[in-house]
């Protein structure tokens, strides 16, 4: 328990690392490049707290039901001080399509499909000042980490030694015998390894989409628009949308611009386009209206999206000791799903189970890295692979030429006429799919119970007229039909698909 341990990066993923492993009663110092948080507010958290190290911070966030148990069970006082900050909890029934609520019976289970969502920021001020006051953990602020330091073990094995940091504008080296890399997507530590000759593999696919958040507060908090037909998220196919319930009255749109449609892209960074996006939308246009709330930020993109998974081992041997990667640094995906916060929750319960459980350094390495995999991989690669179908969609979409073969027909059959419409009538279907969604289940999980299969199978033999209650409304306009409400060309992009 005397180890020295640094962790480098006091975000989510940071904040995670050092609350599980306090709980075990061990002692660490985070090294975070940022200013603390403000003390007095939620609110001045949102408005004033410089975070340059998190370039998404203030888009739309919400902890799948996997993280929100981890919360639940583990840490109740922190608990009840988001849900004090106005963080909120939306359970399983509060997601149900409108069509269910009325034969909706609860089980014990749906208490594990709980999301929690507020905005980012009111997450971190609140985890962050929680984390301080745990023993154990000590925070450095302004630390600014240059360089790792290594060397080998007995066996010639690459073993990470401490840090370079700078702080105050002095430059220092910190020893230690754990090094935690929380630092995200930016973070060198991986290629500052590699140039000591690690050979870090990775593997990458881009998400092929860009994402537009913007954020509003309710005139009357307790005065919310009332749920319709038309559910708060949605798919057009050029455009994604989704609406973001967060804290204290406030509540954030994001639009997800596949990366082909440059013309929405230029475009959705105006703020009034934005909104009058949103107006276009009928799941969420009642609560962008003037009548309901009002804007309280700019418009804040984010691209250059890349889902990544890097290989700390080869052939189930480590190519670095003593250092663990969690969260962005080690595993990146597509956004869409909200899953790297819960990656990140999942990683440092692994770890805290790696350093308790062992300690020799090889023992560790491999087990944490093969926990990852087993918990995780399959998540990863159920992102990747809907990923590549959308930027598959998206082309084809522009594709004026482009004519769907038989399998492509089948699949999409599959997904808007059966999948679709069965998950809306049935809850055991939807609580099923939904554990997979969040997490609390390996993806489709729900797809090996011959039970669901055959539901599926029955309402895709019924038909579309038959099944015309199962369908939602129509989520919002066509592409031309917003384009052209829009003022910009809906075929400057479908010439450019076609050239490449």
């Amino acid at each position: 328990m005397g180890e020295r341990i640094l962790v480098v990066g006091g975000g989510i993923a940071g904040l995670w690392t050092a609350l599980a492993l306090a709980r075990s009663g061990r002692e660490l110092t985070v090294l975070e490049r940022d200013p603390p948080p403000p003390e007095t507010s939620a609110d001045e958290a949102f408005e004033n707290w410089e975070r340059k190290g998190v370039g998404h911070l203030r888009h739309s966030h919400a902890f799948l039901a996997r993280l929100h148990i981890l919360i639940r069970d583990n840490y109740p006082d922190l608990m009840e001080e988001l849900r004090e900050a106005g963080c909120r909890e939306l359970k399983f029934a509060d997601g149900l399509p409108i069509s269910l609520q009325d034969t909706y019976e609860p089980v014990p289970a749906d208490r594990d499909m709980t999301i929690l969502t507020s905005r980012r920021t009111t997450l971190e001020f609140i985890m962050r000042r929680y984390a301080a006051r745990q023993q154990g953990i000590r925070f450095e602020t302004g630390a600014l980490v240059r360089d790792v330091l290594t060397d080998k073990d007995e066996n010639g094995a690459l073993r990470v030694t401490g840090l370079t940091v700078e702080q105050h504008g002095e430059t220092t080296d910190w020893t230690a015998d754990i090094v935690v890399d929380a630092a995200g997507k930016n973070s060198q530590i991986i290629e500052w390894l590699n140039k000591a000759g690690a050979g870090i593999a990775e593997e990458t696919e881009r998400a092929g989409i860009l994402y537009f958040t913007r954020h509003y507060r309710l005139h009357d908090p307790k005065n919310e628009p009332a749920r319709t037909k038309v559910p708060g998220a949605g798919d057009l196919g050029f455009i994604k949308y989704g609406l973001f319930p967060a804290d204290n009255g406030c509540f954030s749109i994001t639009l997800a611009v596949p990366e082909i449609e440059m013309e929405m892209r230029r475009t959705i960074v105006r703020p009034e386009n934005f909104d009058a996006i949103c107006a276009m939308l009928p799941g969420i246009a009642t609560w962008t209206s003037t009548v309901a709330s009002k804007p309280v930020s700019r418009v804040f993109g984010m691209g250059e999206l890349i889902s990544r998974w890097r290989h700390m081992t080869k052939d189930g041997e480590p190519r670095v000791l003593n250092f663990f990667p969690i969260g962005d640094s080690v595993i990146r995906t597509n956004p869409l799903y909200g899953r790297g916060c819960s990656f990140a929750g999942v990683a440092a319960e692994a770890l805290r189970e790696t350093l308790d459980r062992s300690e020799d350094s090889r023992e560790r390495a491999r087990f944490y890295h093969a926990r990852l995999a087993k918990d995780l991989r399959q998540h990863y690669d159920d992102m990747v692979k809907q990923d590549l179908a959308a930027i598959k969609r998206a082309k084809n979409a522009l594709n004026p030429d482009y004519k769907p073969g038989v399998k492509a027909r089948l699949f999409k059959s599959f997904a808007e006429d059966a999948l679709l419409p069965a998950v809306r009538g049935d809850v055991d279907l939807m609580r099923s799919f939904m554990r997979s969604f969040h997490m609390v289940d390996p993806p489709n999980t729900w797809a090996r119970d011959p039970r669901n299969i055959s539901k599926v199978l029955v309402t895709w033999a019924r038909g579309r007229k038959r099944n015309a209650d199962l369908y939602p409304p129509k989520l919002g306009p066509g592409r031309d039909e917003m384009f052209a409400s829009l003022g910009i060309s809906a075929e400057a992009d479908r010439q450019r698909a076609k050239s490449a």
